[in-house]
Protein backbone atom coordinates (compact mmCIF):
# COMPACT_ATOMS: atom_id res chain seq x y z
CA UNK A 1 0.00 0.00 0.00
CA UNK A 2 2.54 2.40 0.70
CA UNK A 3 4.54 1.78 -2.45
CA UNK A 4 1.44 2.84 -4.26
CA UNK A 5 0.82 5.65 -2.23
CA UNK A 6 4.71 6.71 -3.08
CA UNK A 7 4.41 5.89 -6.84
CA UNK A 8 1.28 8.17 -7.04
CA UNK A 9 2.98 10.91 -5.42
CA UNK A 10 5.91 10.65 -7.57
CA UNK A 11 3.26 10.57 -10.74
CA UNK A 12 1.77 13.45 -9.08
CA UNK A 13 5.19 15.66 -8.89
CA UNK A 14 5.92 14.75 -12.09
CA UNK A 15 2.36 16.03 -13.47
CA UNK A 16 2.85 19.28 -11.92
CA UNK A 17 6.22 19.98 -13.35
CA UNK A 18 8.89 19.09 -10.72
CA UNK A 19 11.63 18.42 -12.65
CA UNK A 20 12.27 14.59 -12.67
CA UNK A 21 15.42 14.11 -10.31
CA UNK A 22 13.97 15.97 -7.67
CA UNK A 23 10.72 14.49 -7.80
CA UNK A 24 12.44 11.05 -7.73
CA UNK A 25 14.41 12.18 -4.85
CA UNK A 26 11.50 14.02 -3.02
CA UNK A 27 8.97 11.04 -3.43
CA UNK A 28 11.84 8.41 -2.14
CA UNK A 29 12.84 10.34 0.76
CA UNK A 30 9.32 10.36 1.84
CA UNK A 31 8.67 6.86 1.53
CA UNK A 32 11.79 6.24 3.79
CA UNK A 33 10.90 8.77 6.35
CA UNK A 34 7.25 6.71 6.18
CA UNK A 35 9.02 3.46 6.80
CA UNK A 36 11.90 4.18 9.10
CA UNK A 37 11.56 8.01 10.61
CA UNK A 38 14.53 10.26 9.98
CA UNK A 39 17.54 8.04 10.96
CA UNK A 40 16.51 6.00 7.76
CA UNK A 41 16.22 8.70 5.62
CA UNK A 42 19.41 10.32 6.92
CA UNK A 43 21.41 7.30 6.31
CA UNK A 44 20.42 7.01 2.97
CA UNK A 45 20.71 10.37 1.97
CA UNK A 46 24.47 10.61 3.58
CA UNK A 47 25.38 7.53 1.08
CA UNK A 48 22.82 7.70 -2.00
CA UNK A 49 24.96 10.74 -3.50
CA UNK A 50 28.66 9.32 -3.48
CA UNK A 51 27.27 5.76 -4.81
CA UNK A 52 25.35 7.66 -7.32
CA UNK A 53 28.26 9.87 -8.77
CA UNK A 54 31.06 7.45 -8.33
CA UNK A 55 30.81 5.02 -11.16
CA UNK A 56 33.66 4.80 -13.43
CA UNK A 57 31.17 4.67 -16.45
CA UNK A 58 29.61 7.44 -16.07
CA UNK A 59 32.60 9.49 -17.21
CA UNK A 60 31.35 8.32 -20.55
CA UNK A 61 28.27 10.94 -20.29
CA UNK A 62 29.96 14.27 -20.19
CA UNK A 63 32.95 12.81 -22.36
CA UNK A 64 30.66 12.07 -25.32
CA UNK A 65 28.03 15.05 -25.00
CA UNK A 66 32.02 17.05 -24.95
CA UNK A 67 32.25 15.35 -28.06
CA UNK A 68 29.14 16.45 -29.73
CA UNK A 69 29.35 20.41 -28.64
CA UNK A 70 32.52 20.25 -30.15
CA UNK A 71 31.82 18.91 -33.51
CA UNK A 72 28.48 20.75 -33.43
CA UNK A 73 30.52 24.71 -33.26
CA UNK A 74 33.01 23.12 -35.87
CA UNK A 75 30.61 23.43 -38.29
CA UNK A 76 30.86 19.77 -39.53
CA UNK A 77 27.60 18.94 -39.17
CA UNK A 78 26.01 21.68 -40.81
CA UNK A 79 27.87 20.09 -43.87
CA UNK A 80 25.60 16.73 -43.44
CA UNK A 81 22.53 17.25 -45.12
CA UNK A 82 24.24 19.37 -47.94
CA UNK A 83 26.39 15.57 -48.79
CA UNK A 84 23.60 13.35 -48.28
CA UNK A 85 21.26 15.41 -50.77
CA UNK A 86 24.20 15.12 -53.16
CA UNK A 87 24.45 11.49 -52.99
CA UNK A 88 20.40 10.96 -53.41
CA UNK A 89 18.98 14.02 -53.84
CA UNK A 90 17.81 12.71 -57.67
CA UNK A 91 15.72 9.87 -56.32
CA UNK A 92 12.18 10.73 -55.51
CA UNK A 93 11.71 11.53 -52.53
CA UNK A 94 15.41 12.35 -52.05
CA UNK A 95 15.88 15.67 -49.89
CA UNK A 96 13.76 13.48 -47.19
CA UNK A 97 15.97 10.44 -47.94
CA UNK A 98 19.15 12.70 -47.44
CA UNK A 99 17.13 13.96 -44.19
CA UNK A 100 17.73 10.20 -42.87
CA UNK A 101 21.24 9.59 -43.94
CA UNK A 102 21.87 13.42 -42.21
CA UNK A 103 19.94 12.35 -39.09
CA UNK A 104 21.98 9.23 -38.67
CA UNK A 105 25.40 11.34 -39.39
CA UNK A 106 24.20 13.62 -36.56
CA UNK A 107 22.87 10.67 -34.35
CA UNK A 108 26.88 9.52 -34.76
CA UNK A 109 28.47 12.68 -33.01
CA UNK A 110 25.59 13.67 -30.69
CA UNK A 111 23.62 11.20 -28.25
CA UNK A 112 20.77 14.07 -28.01
CA UNK A 113 17.41 13.49 -30.52
CA UNK A 114 16.31 16.97 -29.63
CA UNK A 115 19.63 18.43 -30.73
CA UNK A 116 19.25 16.04 -33.76
CA UNK A 117 15.75 17.48 -34.38
CA UNK A 118 16.61 21.28 -34.11
CA UNK A 119 19.31 20.89 -36.63
CA UNK A 120 17.56 19.13 -38.58
CA UNK A 121 15.17 21.11 -39.06
CA UNK A 122 17.11 24.20 -38.93
CA UNK A 123 18.69 22.70 -42.26
CA UNK A 124 16.85 20.39 -44.35
CA UNK A 125 13.66 21.54 -43.95
CA UNK A 126 13.81 25.04 -45.76
CA UNK A 127 16.07 23.14 -47.96
CA UNK A 128 12.90 20.85 -48.70
CA UNK A 129 9.70 23.26 -48.59
CA UNK A 130 12.02 25.50 -51.47
CA UNK A 131 12.19 22.41 -53.57
CA UNK A 132 8.13 22.01 -53.18
CA UNK A 133 7.90 19.62 -50.92
CA UNK A 134 4.63 18.49 -49.15
CA UNK A 135 5.41 20.33 -45.70
CA UNK A 136 3.66 17.42 -44.12
CA UNK A 137 6.14 15.14 -45.27
CA UNK A 138 9.34 17.06 -44.63
CA UNK A 139 8.19 17.94 -40.94
CA UNK A 140 7.56 14.15 -40.25
CA UNK A 141 10.87 12.46 -41.96
CA UNK A 142 12.76 15.76 -39.93
CA UNK A 143 10.45 14.56 -36.62
CA UNK A 144 11.76 10.98 -36.89
CA UNK A 145 14.88 11.76 -37.97
CA UNK A 146 15.93 13.39 -34.94
CA UNK A 147 15.33 10.19 -32.62
CA UNK A 148 18.32 8.19 -34.73
CA UNK A 149 20.46 10.00 -31.80
CA UNK A 150 19.02 7.94 -28.88
CA UNK A 151 20.11 4.40 -31.00
CA UNK A 152 23.63 5.09 -32.97
CA UNK A 153 26.76 5.37 -30.80
CA UNK A 154 27.67 7.47 -29.12
CA UNK A 155 23.84 7.05 -27.54
CA UNK A 156 23.56 9.01 -24.31
CA UNK A 157 20.22 6.71 -23.85
CA UNK A 158 22.46 3.22 -24.11
CA UNK A 159 25.32 4.35 -21.85
CA UNK A 160 22.29 5.43 -19.14
CA UNK A 161 20.56 1.95 -19.95
CA UNK A 162 24.04 0.09 -19.28
CA UNK A 163 24.77 1.91 -16.37
CA UNK A 164 21.38 1.56 -14.51
CA UNK A 165 20.73 -2.20 -16.00
CA UNK A 166 24.54 -3.06 -15.28
CA UNK A 167 25.09 -4.36 -18.83
CA UNK A 168 28.28 -3.99 -20.83
CA UNK A 169 27.72 -0.20 -22.34
CA UNK A 170 30.10 -1.81 -25.45
CA UNK A 171 28.08 -4.26 -26.35
CA UNK A 172 25.10 -1.92 -26.29
CA UNK A 173 26.53 0.80 -28.01
CA UNK A 174 27.69 -2.21 -31.12
CA UNK A 175 24.56 -3.67 -30.78
CA UNK A 176 23.21 0.00 -31.88
CA UNK A 177 24.83 0.19 -35.27
CA UNK A 178 23.00 -2.52 -37.50
CA UNK A 179 19.57 -1.15 -35.82
CA UNK A 180 20.32 2.25 -36.07
CA UNK A 181 21.02 1.47 -40.03
CA UNK A 182 17.73 -0.33 -40.36
CA UNK A 183 15.83 2.29 -38.87
CA UNK A 184 17.20 4.62 -41.33
CA UNK A 185 16.60 2.44 -44.00
CA UNK A 186 12.74 1.86 -42.27
CA UNK A 187 12.20 5.75 -42.81
CA UNK A 188 13.99 6.05 -46.30
CA UNK A 189 11.68 3.54 -47.29
CA UNK A 190 8.85 5.58 -45.86
CA UNK A 191 9.59 8.58 -47.83
CA UNK A 192 9.82 6.22 -51.08
CA UNK A 193 6.29 4.83 -50.19
CA UNK A 194 4.73 7.96 -49.43
CA UNK A 195 6.12 9.57 -52.50
CA UNK A 196 5.40 6.38 -54.96
CA UNK A 197 1.31 6.85 -53.45
CA UNK A 198 1.74 10.37 -54.10
CA UNK A 199 4.90 11.72 -56.63
CA UNK A 200 3.21 15.45 -55.94
CA UNK A 201 4.55 15.47 -52.64
CA UNK A 202 7.95 15.49 -53.40
CA UNK A 203 9.83 16.15 -56.83
CA UNK A 204 12.67 14.88 -58.27
CA UNK A 205 15.97 16.97 -56.91
CA UNK A 206 18.79 17.96 -59.05
CA UNK A 207 21.48 15.10 -60.55
CA UNK A 208 24.92 15.40 -59.69
CA UNK A 209 28.14 13.97 -60.99
CA UNK A 210 30.30 11.62 -59.27
CA UNK A 211 33.34 14.30 -58.96
CA UNK A 212 30.88 16.87 -57.34
CA UNK A 213 29.79 13.71 -54.76
CA UNK A 214 33.26 12.82 -54.05
CA UNK A 215 33.84 16.47 -53.86
CA UNK A 216 31.21 17.00 -50.89
CA UNK A 217 32.38 14.46 -49.06
CA UNK A 218 35.17 16.61 -47.97
CA UNK A 219 33.91 19.24 -45.43
CA UNK A 220 32.61 15.87 -43.67
CA UNK A 221 35.49 13.14 -43.55
CA UNK A 222 36.56 14.34 -40.13
CA UNK A 223 33.47 13.43 -38.48
CA UNK A 224 33.51 10.20 -40.31
CA UNK A 225 36.69 9.27 -39.35
CA UNK A 226 36.01 10.52 -35.48
CA UNK A 227 32.94 8.08 -35.93
CA UNK A 228 35.11 5.28 -37.56
CA UNK A 229 37.68 5.44 -34.69
CA UNK A 230 35.61 5.59 -31.74
CA UNK A 231 33.05 3.03 -32.66
CA UNK A 232 36.09 0.98 -33.90
CA UNK A 233 37.78 0.93 -30.67
CA UNK A 234 35.29 -0.24 -28.74
CA UNK A 235 34.50 -3.04 -31.01
CA UNK A 236 38.12 -4.29 -31.37
CA UNK A 237 38.24 -3.94 -27.49
CA UNK A 238 41.19 -1.45 -27.97
CA UNK A 239 39.76 0.53 -25.77
CA UNK A 240 36.83 1.14 -23.11
CA UNK A 241 33.18 3.44 -23.70
CA UNK A 242 34.51 4.83 -21.25
CA UNK A 243 38.14 5.60 -22.84
CA UNK A 244 36.62 6.20 -26.45
CA UNK A 245 34.52 8.96 -24.94
CA UNK A 246 37.60 10.27 -23.81
CA UNK A 247 39.43 10.17 -26.94
CA UNK A 248 36.64 11.25 -28.87
CA UNK A 249 35.82 14.16 -27.54
CA UNK A 250 39.69 14.96 -27.79
CA UNK A 251 39.18 14.44 -31.25
CA UNK A 252 36.12 16.75 -31.40
CA UNK A 253 38.03 19.39 -29.95
CA UNK A 254 41.11 19.46 -32.66
CA UNK A 255 38.47 18.98 -35.50
CA UNK A 256 37.11 22.31 -33.97
CA UNK A 257 40.59 23.71 -33.59
CA UNK A 258 41.97 22.89 -36.79
CA UNK A 259 38.54 24.87 -38.09
CA UNK A 260 39.41 27.79 -36.41
CA UNK A 261 36.46 27.58 -34.38
CA UNK A 262 37.64 26.75 -31.02
CA UNK A 263 37.91 30.06 -29.56
CA UNK A 264 37.76 30.41 -25.69
CA UNK A 265 34.24 31.56 -25.91
CA UNK A 266 33.02 28.62 -28.13
CA UNK A 267 34.75 26.15 -25.94
CA UNK A 268 33.87 28.12 -22.80
CA UNK A 269 30.37 27.26 -23.85
CA UNK A 270 30.73 23.72 -25.37
CA UNK A 271 32.24 22.97 -22.18
CA UNK A 272 29.31 24.39 -20.04
CA UNK A 273 26.42 22.95 -22.42
CA UNK A 274 28.55 19.28 -21.63
CA UNK A 275 28.33 20.39 -18.06
CA UNK A 276 24.70 21.39 -17.52
CA UNK A 277 23.51 18.61 -19.14
CA UNK A 278 25.24 15.63 -17.39
CA UNK A 279 24.61 17.73 -14.02
CA UNK A 280 21.02 17.27 -14.93
CA UNK A 281 21.80 13.60 -15.46
CA UNK A 282 23.48 12.77 -12.67
CA UNK A 283 20.85 14.41 -10.31
CA UNK A 284 18.37 12.11 -11.79
CA UNK A 285 20.51 9.17 -11.15
CA UNK A 286 20.30 10.35 -7.69
CA UNK A 287 17.10 10.64 -7.62
CA UNK A 288 16.27 7.42 -8.34
CA UNK A 289 19.08 5.69 -6.11
CA UNK A 290 16.90 7.13 -3.30
CA UNK A 291 13.75 6.19 -4.83
CA UNK A 292 15.43 2.97 -5.84
CA UNK A 293 16.50 2.20 -2.02
CA UNK A 294 12.84 2.94 -0.87
CA UNK A 295 11.62 0.17 -3.68
CA UNK A 296 14.23 -2.51 -2.33
CA UNK A 297 13.47 -1.84 1.50
CA UNK A 298 9.71 -2.16 0.57
CA UNK A 299 10.84 -5.37 -1.55
CA UNK A 300 8.25 -3.88 -4.49
CA UNK A 301 10.42 -5.26 -7.25
CA UNK A 302 10.63 -8.46 -5.90
CA UNK A 303 7.10 -9.14 -5.55
CA UNK A 304 6.46 -7.56 -8.79
CA UNK A 305 8.94 -10.42 -10.48
CA UNK A 306 7.09 -12.66 -8.89
CA UNK A 307 3.73 -12.20 -9.60
CA UNK A 308 3.76 -11.30 -13.40
CA UNK A 309 6.74 -13.95 -14.04
CA UNK A 310 4.12 -16.35 -12.52
CA UNK A 311 1.75 -15.21 -15.27
CA UNK A 312 0.23 -18.52 -17.07
CA UNK A 313 1.24 -17.39 -20.48
CA UNK A 314 4.07 -17.28 -23.42
CA UNK A 315 6.79 -15.07 -22.06
CA UNK A 316 6.25 -12.89 -25.71
CA UNK A 317 3.13 -12.05 -24.15
CA UNK A 318 4.81 -10.15 -21.32
CA UNK A 319 7.20 -8.61 -23.24
CA UNK A 320 4.75 -7.53 -25.49
CA UNK A 321 3.11 -5.57 -22.23
CA UNK A 322 6.12 -4.34 -21.17
CA UNK A 323 6.93 -2.80 -24.52
CA UNK A 324 3.53 -1.44 -24.39
CA UNK A 325 4.07 0.01 -21.65
CA UNK A 326 6.77 1.87 -23.08
CA UNK A 327 5.07 3.20 -25.58
CA UNK A 328 2.56 4.28 -23.68
CA UNK A 329 5.30 6.49 -20.86
CA UNK A 330 6.93 7.62 -23.94
CA UNK A 331 3.98 9.41 -24.77
CA UNK A 332 3.60 10.94 -21.47
CA UNK A 333 7.45 11.20 -20.10
CA UNK A 334 10.72 12.33 -21.31
CA UNK A 335 12.82 9.38 -22.02
CA UNK A 336 15.58 9.16 -19.38
CA UNK A 337 13.05 9.60 -16.97
CA UNK A 338 11.22 6.24 -18.71
CA UNK A 339 14.82 4.42 -18.32
CA UNK A 340 15.44 5.39 -14.58
CA UNK A 341 12.37 4.76 -13.48
CA UNK A 342 11.37 1.20 -15.11
CA UNK A 343 14.89 -0.06 -15.62
CA UNK A 344 15.35 -0.85 -12.69
CA UNK A 345 12.16 -2.69 -11.94
CA UNK A 346 12.28 -4.32 -15.41
CA UNK A 347 15.64 -5.73 -15.74
CA UNK A 348 15.31 -8.34 -12.98
CA UNK A 349 11.87 -10.03 -14.61
CA UNK A 350 13.77 -9.55 -18.38
CA UNK A 351 16.51 -11.89 -16.85
CA UNK A 352 14.02 -14.28 -15.40
CA UNK A 353 12.44 -14.53 -18.48
CA UNK A 354 15.49 -15.76 -20.27
CA UNK A 355 15.45 -12.17 -22.79
CA UNK A 356 19.29 -11.09 -23.45
CA UNK A 357 19.55 -7.62 -21.51
CA UNK A 358 21.90 -6.23 -24.70
CA UNK A 359 18.93 -7.07 -27.05
CA UNK A 360 16.03 -5.95 -24.29
CA UNK A 361 18.23 -2.61 -24.15
CA UNK A 362 18.67 -1.57 -27.91
CA UNK A 363 14.46 -2.66 -28.73
CA UNK A 364 13.72 -0.45 -25.01
CA UNK A 365 15.55 2.53 -27.20
CA UNK A 366 14.05 1.85 -30.53
CA UNK A 367 10.43 1.63 -28.89
CA UNK A 368 11.29 4.87 -26.60
CA UNK A 369 12.41 6.71 -30.38
CA UNK A 370 8.58 6.59 -30.99
CA UNK A 371 7.42 8.55 -28.04
CA UNK A 372 9.54 11.65 -29.34
CA UNK A 373 6.87 11.61 -31.83
CA UNK A 374 3.94 10.52 -30.27
CA UNK A 375 1.26 12.79 -28.78
CA UNK A 376 0.84 14.37 -26.53
CA UNK A 377 4.47 15.20 -25.46
CA UNK A 378 6.25 14.20 -28.38
CA UNK A 379 9.70 15.96 -28.22
CA UNK A 380 10.79 15.94 -31.31
CA UNK A 381 7.38 16.92 -32.98
CA UNK A 382 7.30 20.10 -30.64
CA UNK A 383 11.09 21.15 -31.46
CA UNK A 384 9.87 20.77 -35.50
CA UNK A 385 6.98 23.10 -34.77
CA UNK A 386 8.69 25.58 -32.96
CA UNK A 387 11.21 25.98 -35.31
CA UNK A 388 9.46 25.66 -38.48
CA UNK A 389 6.22 27.74 -37.35
CA UNK A 390 4.07 24.61 -38.40
CA UNK A 391 1.06 23.39 -36.74
CA UNK A 392 1.33 20.57 -34.57
CA UNK A 393 -1.04 18.63 -35.61
CA UNK A 394 0.27 18.90 -39.36
CA UNK A 395 3.71 17.26 -38.02
CA UNK A 396 1.72 14.97 -36.15
CA UNK A 397 0.00 13.88 -39.31
CA UNK A 398 3.30 13.58 -41.14
CA UNK A 399 5.21 11.78 -38.53
CA UNK A 400 2.44 8.93 -38.33
CA UNK A 401 3.60 6.71 -41.25
CA UNK A 402 6.83 6.69 -39.57
CA UNK A 403 5.47 5.42 -36.31
CA UNK A 404 3.85 2.68 -38.00
CA UNK A 405 7.06 1.66 -39.83
CA UNK A 406 9.17 1.69 -36.27
CA UNK A 407 6.14 -0.50 -35.13
CA UNK A 408 7.11 -3.58 -38.15
CA UNK A 409 11.41 -2.56 -37.28
CA UNK A 410 10.52 -3.83 -33.65
CA UNK A 411 8.83 -6.39 -34.53
CA UNK A 412 11.46 -7.63 -36.49
CA UNK A 413 14.01 -7.31 -34.03
CA UNK A 414 11.42 -9.83 -31.74
CA UNK A 415 11.33 -12.25 -34.64
CA UNK A 416 15.18 -12.19 -35.30
CA UNK A 417 17.12 -11.20 -32.24
CA UNK A 418 20.66 -11.53 -34.10
CA UNK A 419 19.74 -8.48 -36.01
CA UNK A 420 21.00 -6.73 -32.84
CA UNK A 421 23.32 -9.17 -31.23
CA UNK A 422 25.09 -10.81 -33.75
CA UNK A 423 27.47 -7.59 -33.98
CA UNK A 424 28.35 -7.80 -30.08
CA UNK A 425 28.96 -11.33 -30.10
CA UNK A 426 31.64 -10.69 -32.47
CA UNK A 427 33.08 -8.30 -30.56
CA UNK A 428 37.09 -8.88 -29.19
CA UNK A 429 37.01 -8.58 -25.45
CA UNK A 430 38.95 -5.33 -23.95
Amino acid sequence: MLATIITLFLLGLLAIGTPVGFALAIAGAAGLYALGGPSMLLGILDTAPLSAASSYELITIPMFLLMAEFVIISGVADSLFKTAATWVGRVPGGLGIATAFAGAGFGAISGSSTASAATLASTSIPAMLKAGYEPKLACGVVAISGTLAMLIPPSIALVLFGIIADVSIGALLIGGIIPGLLVMLAISSTVLFLVWRDPTRAPRGQSHSMVDKLASLLPVWPMLVLFMAVTGIIYLGVATPTEAAGIGAFGAFLIALLKGKADFSATRHALLRAAQTTCMIIMIILGAHIFGYFFTITQTTQQLVAAVGGWPVDRWVIMGVILLMYLVLGCFMDQVAILILTVPVIMPLIQKLGFDPVWFGVVVIVTAEIGMVTPPVGLNVFVVSRYTGRPLAEVFRGVAPHVVAHLIVIGLFCLFPQIILWLPQTMQAG
